[in-house]
C-alpha cells in the first residue's frame, strides 16, 4: 500500500472505532511504524499488529498482550475498511504476534509510542526494537537485498546497537546455522552504516 493511502485506511478505520463507541489499542511493527516515524519511505503491503494494548488499572499507563484473537469489533472494522477501500482482508494482521512466543525484546512495551486516532490508540514501536527485530528479520531472509536489511540501514544504528541486537537475536533462534549468517549481517551492516 502506498504511504497515503495507508494512512488513510487507519484514519477510517479509527473513525469507524469511535462512532461504534470502541476504543481499541494496537502496537504495530514492520513497515507501517517504519514509514509512520519517518525512518523510511516506501510501500508496504499490511499492517503488522503485534500486540493489543490495555489501559492498566491507573489508567495512565498502556500494557501489552498477544494480539490473537483480535476483537471483534476490530476485525469487523478492519474488514469494512478493506472493502471500503478496495484492498484485502489481511491489510491488517497479527502474524508478527507469533514473535511472542520466543519473546518480545526486553522493555518493548515502555518503549511503545502511542497515538490516538478516532477510537484507535495506534502504538509504534520504537527504533531501537525496531532495530532489534529488522536484524532478526534480516538475517532470516535473503541477506542485504531484502527490505529488512535496508530498513535495517535506515535506521541507523551503530555498532554498540548492532551488537546488543545481535544478543537479542541469538536468543530468538539458537540453532548452530543461524550464528554465521547473523555475524555476516551484523559485519555488513557495520560496514554499511
Amino acid at each position: 500500500m502506498l504511504e497515503e493511502r495507508l494512512f488513510e485506511a487507519i484514519e477510517a478505520l479509527g473513525e469507524i472505532l469511535e462512532s461504534q463507541g470502541e476504543r481499541i489499542a494496537i502496537a504495530v511493527v514492520g513497515g507501517t511504524a517504519m514509514i509512520a516515524q519517518g525512518f523510511v519511505v516506501r510501500t508496504t503491503g499490511d499492517v503488522d499488529i503485534i500486540a493489543i494494548g490495555r489501559t492498566t488499572t491507573e489508567g495512565s499507563q498502556m500494557s501489552i498482550e498477544p494480539p490473537d484473537p483480535l476483537p471483534g469489533p476490530l476485525i469487523q472494522a478492519v474488514l469494512r475498511v478493506a472493502r471500503d477501500f478496495d484492498i484485502p482482508d489481511d491489510w491488517m494482521n497479527t502474524t508478527a504476534g507469533l514473535q511472542w512466543e520466543t519473546g518480545l525484546p526486553p522493555g518493548f512495551g515502555d518503549r511503545i509510542h502511542w497515538s490516538q486516532i478516532g477510537g484507535l490508540s495506534l502504538g509504534l514501536a520504537d527504533r531501537y526494537d525496531l532495530i532489534l527485530m529488522k536484524l532478526y528479520a534480516a538475517a532470516d531472509s535473503e541477506g542485504p537485498s531484502s527490505v529488512h536489511y535496508q530498513d535495517l540501514i535506515a535506521l541507523r544504528p551503530s555498532h554498540d546497537e548492532l551488537d546488543a541486537a545481535a544478543s537479542w537475536v541469538r536468543s530468538q533462534d539458537t540453532s548452530p546455522e543461524f550464528s554465521p549468517i547473523l555475524e555476516q549481517v551484523v559485519e555488513q551492516a557495520k560496514a554499511d552504516v
